[in-house]
């Protein structure tokens, strides 16, 4: 069992980035977009406007640090997110919901997207997550393994198994042997991290990213079986794209060496 560390980064790290964007907008007298750009994408120095962005819950503290890096290496343009549970998200895509780009939590929920025909080009998998059990910080039940869930008294929360957080919970608990009944079956990681927070349940599975941004008021404890049960995050702007430049650049951005770093020191893993 341990403990995160609350901050994403330092002010000089958040400098270093804009620092680093700023140099890639320069870039040569064509005005390239820096060396993350996707082949045919806009110019870095053309991108307008607003940048909408339907993300998946777990990444909510990092893409709003990295959305305002964004803003501050293209002055004007502002990006606006939309957080939720990716299936939810998915589904609001393809009933017409305006957007630039749409980062998932899974390609399953991406898939939902991409079948419909509304990603624009190929989705990239840019950064990989995996689940810990979030207890309170004293861990009032001694809760070490997954098998702890099931000790009397002991209340879990769960994502819905329709939520990416909630299937790889099932794989988990899958891998474990463990059988559970949760006492809440939750839309999104927030909300079932929020029942941790309230004390409403002893535990719940979330993702690691999750736990380390709520430092100090959960306790993320590992578990073996999380190995088995890792999600992959895909991004890609969207085909209907109001600002088609904006969602390619901002692609960019995610998948660039500065912003995977600050994904990195949030918790996230390589893909």
């Amino acid at each position: 069992m341990w403990k995160f560390e609350r901050p994403l980064w330092s002010r000089v790290g958040a400098a270093s980035l804009v620092l680093a964007l700023g140099l890639a907008g320069c870039g040569s007298g064509n005005g390239g977009s820096g060396g993350a750009a996707p082949s045919g994408s806009a110019s870095a120095d053309n991108v307008t406007g607003t940048v909408t962005v339907l993300a998946a819950a777990s990444l909510t503290e990092v893409f709003n640090s990295l959305g305002k890096t964004f803003e501050g290496a293209h002055p004007g343009v502002k990006v606006t997110f939309s957080y939720g549970g990716s299936s939810t998200l998915a589904q609001q895509i393809v009933n017409g919901a305006p957007a630039d780009v749409f980062a998932a939590a899974s390609p399953a929920t991406m898939k939902t997207v991409t079948d419909a025909g509304l990603a624009a080009g190929t989705p990239s998998v840019f950064v990989r997550n995996q689940l810990v059990i979030a207890v309170p910080p004293d861990n009032p039940k001694h809760i070490a393994v997954l098998a702890d869930l099931t000790k009397p008294g002991v209340k879990v929360a769960l994502c819905a198994e329709a939520v990416p957080c909630g299937a790889a919970a099932k794989t988990a608990l899958s891998a474990a042997g463990v059988s559970l009944t949760p006492v809440t079956l939750e839309q999104d990681v927030k909300a079932a991290l929020s029942k941790v927070e309230l004390g409403e349940v002893d535990a719940a599975l979330v993702y690691r990213t999750d736990a380390k941004s709520d430092s100090g008021k959960v306790t993320g404890v590992e578990f073996p079986e999380s190995a088995k049960a890792i999600n992959d995050y895909p991004i890609a702007a969207l085909k209907n794209a109001p600002n088609a430049t904006g969602a390619a650049a901002f692609v960019a951005f995610i998948k660039s060496a500065p912003a995977q770093t600050a994904l990195s020191r949030a918790g996230f893993q390589s893909p």
